[in-house]
């Protein structure tokens, strides 16, 4: 495996997954013959699950992650409650 983030890992052509952390991303990259580009999922035992149903290219899959990045830290902002609100 030669490339890895906190967020991801990325299996070039050839090489294999040798550690992964169960739910983890992983960008496991096609055969040319196939049009090349990769496949982005989720590991699990026994299981990869896709995250993005079609091949994407490295720079768009990692825009992927960038947005599911910010969605979660946009949906896990608490609010103060407004003891104030009326509730009828």
């Amino acid at each position: 495996m030669a490339g890895s983030d906190s967020n991801y890992q990325v299996v070039y052509r050839g090489e294999s997954l040798t550690d992964y952390a169960p739910g983890g991303l992983v960008f496991f990259q096609r055969p040319k013959e196939n049009g090349g580009g990769f496949w982005l999922g989720r590991t699990y035992d026994g299981v990869f699950w896709l995250e993005i149903s079609a091949p994407v290219s490295l720079s768009q899959g990692l825009l992927y992650l960038q947005a599911l990045q910010n969605s979660v830290t946009a949906d896990t902002k608490i609010t103060e409650p407004d003891n104030n609100l009326s509730l009828f």
